[in-house]
């Protein structure tokens, strides 16, 4: 049986893409961009702090970190709560110690679960972005568009009351999204979001109520990816955090083109005492190498939004 020529018959397909969600291009082709004081690489460290339920539904699937065995499995939900509990405090001596800015993503559950910890991060003057209401709040095809939207609100609603900030900013859960995503997180006032990885800059992303800016937060680098999926060790992580910077700069210096480093650090892995020396080994690293601009997430936006022809 011969397919249906009008199978190809796709009024979206073109060069590069088969969307209008934003412009194709080669990030060689691109204007170049210098980041404030003529840096060459701009560092968002982005702080995950999350809550997992332990009564979880995994539907339409289990986001990665979450609940493995039979309820109540509290082996790995207190393994959670040991990241909101002990190791964020960890994190935040390391990253005052070395002067590297983090911008918290959080889940709008914790201003209720972890209502001391949520004051405590607003207290430190750094951003706080929304990721959905908690880990198991998953966007996706199947969701209705009206339960998304309400998902949405309730989200950022909660966190804007509670942080007294406007946050802008979005990381869903699972980096998980419908089609109807980013025109549901234009309409409630988000400006840029971190869930699409295609890139290392970022770049314009169109909806139906105005452009956002998809701000790519590399899978890659993440150290639940290295650690847990590819069973690397926290050294090989910081080894492979500095391989990616020490590149990332060579090639900004080379091509003329800025570039962004984007690292995700989840407390209840890092935040352990075995592991917390290799996160102080990278910021070490990041800290050390001229040419780097540590700014919050919405810094990096705006200064790249200035940027554009």
């Amino acid at each position: 049986m011969t397919l249906d020529p009008r199978y190809l018959e796709y009024p979206l397909r073109r060069y590069g893409m088969d969307h209008d969600r934003y412009e194709w291009s080669m990030l060689a082709q691109r204007a170049p961009i210098a980041w404030p004081g003529g840096t060459r690489l701009a560092l968002w460290l982005n702080v995950a702090v999350q809550f997992f339920p332990l009564n979880q539904s995994g539907k339409p699937f289990a986001p990665p970190g979450s609940m493995v065995t039979a309820y109540p499995d509290l082996r790995h939900f207190t393994l959670r709560d040991y990241g909101n509990r002990v190791g964020i405090f960890r994190c935040l001596d390391a990253l005052d110690r070395f002067g590297v800015t983090p911008t918290f993503s959080v889940n709008a559950a914790v201003a209720a679960r972890y209502p001391a910890l949520l004051e405590r991060l607003v207290g430190r003057g750094n951003e706080i972005l929304a990721s959905s209401w908690h880990m198991d709040s998953l966007h996706h095809g199947g969701l209705p568009s009206d339960e998304e939207a309400a998902l949405v609100e309730r989200s950022l609603r909660t966190l804007r009351t509670a942080t007294g900030q406007s946050v802008q900013g979005w990381l869903s859960p699972a980096r998980s999204q419908s089609r109807n995503t980013p025109d549901l997180l234009a309409a409630q006032g988000v400006r840029y979001m971190g869930d699409w990885l295609n890139d290392d800059m970022p770049y314009g992303f169109r909806t139906k109520r105005g452009e956002l800016v998809a701000l790519p937060l590399s899978l890659e680098l993440e150290d639940r990816f290295i650690m847990q999926d590819n069973l690397h060790s926290e050294w090989e992580y910081a080894q492979q955090v500095e391989d990616a910077c020490d590149y990332l700069l060579a090639e900004a210096e080379k091509t003329g083109h800025g570039r962004l480093l984007a690292l995700s650090v989840h407390p209840w892995l890092l935040g352990q005492p075995h592991r917390i020396g290799a996160l102080e080994r990278v910021l070490k690293h990041l800290s050390e190498r001229p040419g780097i601009w540590s700014a919050s997430a919405s810094d990096i936006v705006a200064a790249w939004r200035r940027r554009q022809p």
